[in-house]
């Protein structure tokens, strides 16, 4: 089965600046994993179209996939429609299924003055993908999937998108805890990880009033060398001394 990945597109000043906290990359990237798709990179580029059209294409030739978050509001900084369709080469038209799907949302009575109908604006052959909260839709552009920055908004529409997507075998995640300092084991673990090229090993340290600790954490796609491996590190754990 092909290796399939991804990289996402956070786009924003609201992020660079530290005025909001991401929330979209730590949900992707869980979705992602349990449907077998690697997430390679995670970007953050300004509301500037150049930066927004440089990554997109860096990122779509590189990728499977790419997803990005942002930019497809009604406010005059919302240009990610705008920087998708000049990154593939095409116009922007108002999509009457994007009218329709707001009208769906909010009946009759929603006035679809020019600040809305903006969020209707999708460059030229792109699908769209429905949106359960707000009405207002993202698009899929070859394959560069556009949802919105707002957490619930974007999770709705990522919902939209999975059934949509090439999935791989999903990774498989062992832990092991250790109560000993990383530079105690390292040279061991590093052996074990030279020995399983299958399997990779994550080492993440944490100290507090009992000491040093850190959870060992082995990820792969073959559940049983994934299960040996850590059986592995164990027994090197409880050697060292870092059980309790």
């Amino acid at each position: 089965m092909p290796l399939i990945t991804a990289a996402i597109l956070v786009i924003g000043d609201e992020i660079l600046s530290g005025r909001t906290a991401d929330a979209n990359i730590h949900h992707i990237a869980r979705v992602l994993a349990q449907i077998g798709i690697d997430l390679r990179e995670a970007r953050v580029v300004a509301d500037i179209q150049a930066e927004i059209v440089a990554a997109v294409n860096a990122l779509r030739a590189r990728y499977t996939y790419v997803f990005s978050t942002g930019g497809i509001g009604p406010t005059h900084d919302d240009i990610t429609a705008e920087a998708i369709a000049k990154a593939f080469g095409v116009a922007l038209e108002e999509r009457e299924e994007a009218i329709a799907m707001m009208r769906e949302r909010y009946g009759e009575r929603y006035e679809l003055n020019e600040p809305r109908r903006r969020m209707a604006r999708m460059p030229v052959g792109a699908e769209l993908v429905r949106n359960t909260v707000s009405g207002a839709p993202g698009f899929r552009l070859g394959n560069v999937f556009v949802m919105a920055g707002v957490p619930n908004i974007m999770q709705a529409m990522l919902e939209d998108i999975v059934p949509r997507l090439e999935t791989g075998t999903p990774v498989v995640s062992r832990s092991v805890e250790c109560r000993l300092g990383e530079s105690t084991i390292a040279t061991a673990l590093g052996q074990i990880q030279q020995r399983h090229a299958g399997v990779v090993i994550g080492s993440y340290p944490a100290f507090g009033e009992g000491g040093p600790k850190c959870s060992l954490v082995v990820r792969g796609r073959d559940a049983k060398l994934v299960d040996a491996v850590t059986a592995e590190i164990e027994a090197m754990v409880r050697a060292a001394g870092g059980t309790r």
